[in-house]
């Protein structure tokens, strides 16, 4: 039988299991981390190392920053905006 997981051991993903736990590629992970885009990452000694929690807030804001998931940023739901008059 198998020992359960100690809380530490879950807490942290290395890149390849946090891209698996994304849905995306570990190059695409890769080359976020090296242009510093996507979800922030941390060395723990020669790896980097993913908080699952902080990859959750991260897809959180992903979808709070889309016009496609937050209908308060959706362009066809705002007024109609009026053309200032040109000063001659």
């Amino acid at each position: 039988m198998s020992e359960p997981r100690v809380a530490s051991q879950t807490a942290f993903l290395t890149l390849p299991r946090a891209a698996e736990y994304l849905g995306i590629s570990p190059n695409t992970l890769y080359v976020w981390r090296h242009r510093r885009q996507g979800p922030p990452s941390f060395r723990m000694g020669r790896r980097v190392m993913y908080r699952i929690t902080v990859l959750d807030e991260w897809v959180r804001d992903q979808e709070r920053a889309d016009s496609r998931s937050n209908r308060a940023l959706d362009p066809l739901n705002r007024k109609p905006q009026q053309r200032s008059k040109a000063v001659k």
